[in-house]
């Protein structure tokens, strides 16, 4: 039996379970009817707290670096300086002209629409919590970890490499998803080569480690909660991958820590949001920072977004990574004991959100 907070005892554990076989995620409840959020979603004040995010702080906002001349040898120089100052200072930035057409963007995120407003039954057969299966739908990765549910649910689809044969994919979202993962390829490889020209290092120096090796699509469906002040969309926490690129609709909610203030990242049509993951900090030997960032919930919704992962953490490999030897010096040791990619996915799933930074365990 746990607490509610309020005095009164309930079976927290069957709860979840009924909510996890009921296969129709949150979504599925705000189907139901229900006019308050149940109690296993309740999070503390101190999670939902937003006196960081106070109105003397509006001045912050996340940088928006412009990829249109990254050829142009002049404008790439500022353009590398940019993301460096962006990765070491932010974590966070967003990216315009990215060659990614809008149209393929909008069909992107109307397909996630599709596949979860279709009715339960179709949606239902792939609901797992086999964190290795290629494709799977759910709520809440943690749901009998967490301390509280996050107010989401979650298509997770690995793209690169060795993906399923595409039938494995949704109907709903299979072609669009396949289109999309190309282009999202082309623009990581993009990035990982201004990021290792950022830390002085040769263009390809990320991508010859295996950075951009593989990606997988994290689908998000955050429904209009009838009671937003009481949970979160996503908790905070920081991405356990090299690099993540989100692309979002235009309902906001997504928060970055900065400065010990939470900063809006309000949607800009046409951009990107890319940010550093714990990997990329711990091979950059803290040169780059991944900074916490969470999702509100919204009274208004759907809010839909796709975070694109580059990660390998399917593969079966003992590949250590560990900070760069052409980053160290005397006055600069390495911060890090290196780890697998998928060592260190694991001990993220394991631990659960919210949790402290795998990064921890890692520290000399």
């Amino acid at each position: 039996m746990a607490s509610t907070g309020n005095g009164l005892d309930y079976d927290k554990e069957q709860e979840l379970k009924t909510f996890d076989d009921t296969k129709a995620g949150v979504k599925g409840l705000v189907d139901s009817g229900i006019q308050s959020v149940p109690k296993f979603f309740v999070a503390s004040s101190e999670e939902t707290c937003n006196e960081k995010s106070d109105l003397r702080h509006t001045h912050f906002n996340v940088p928006i670096i412009d990829l249109r001349d990254i050829d142009k040898d002049g404008a790439r120089c500022e353009i590398v300086k940019e993301i460096g100052i962006a990765s070491s200072t932010w974590g966070f930035f967003q990216v315009v002209n990215h060659d990614i057409p809008q149209d393929i963007a909008d069909e992107v995120i109307e397909s996630i629409r599709r596949f979860n407003e279709q009715p339960n039954h179709v949606k239902e057969k792939f609901y797992s919590r086999d964190k290795m299966k290629k494709v799977r739908f759910n709520s809440n990765f943690d749901l009998y970890k967490a301390r509280f549910a996050n107010w989401r649910d979650t298509l997770s689809c690995l793209m690169a490499p060795n993906p399923p044969p595409p039938e494995e994919y949704p109907e709903a979202c299979r072609e669009i998803l396949l289109k999309f993962s190309k282009y999202v390829t082309k623009l990581g490889q993009d990035l990982f080569k201004l990021l290792s020209e950022a830390l002085g290092l040769n263009s390809n120096h990320l991508t010859n480690m295996g950075c951009a090796d593989g990606h997988v699509f994290y689908c998000h469906y955050y429904p209009a909660c009838p009671e937003p002040n009481l949970t979160l969309g996503h908790t905070k926490h920081r991405d356990p991958d090299f690099l993540t690129i989100l692309l979002q609709n235009q309902i906001g909610g997504l928060q970055v820590l900065h400065d010990n203030h939470w900063v809006n990242i309000p949607p800009v049509e046409g951009a990107l949001v890319v940010n550093v993951g714990e990997l990329l900090q711990v091979i950059s030997n803290d040169k780059f920072k991944a900074a916490e960032h969470r999702v509100l919930a919204n009274c208004a919704g759907p809010r839909l977004s796709v975070a694109c992962f580059f990660t390998t953490h399917f593969e079966p490999s003992e590949k250590l990574f560990s900070p760069i030897e052409e980053l160290l010096s005397d006055d600069s040791p390495p911060l890090y004991r290196g780890t697998t990619v998928k060592g260190y996915i694991d001990f993220f799933a394991s631990a659960g959100l919210p949790a402290y930074s795998s990064l921890t365990r890692l520290r000399l």
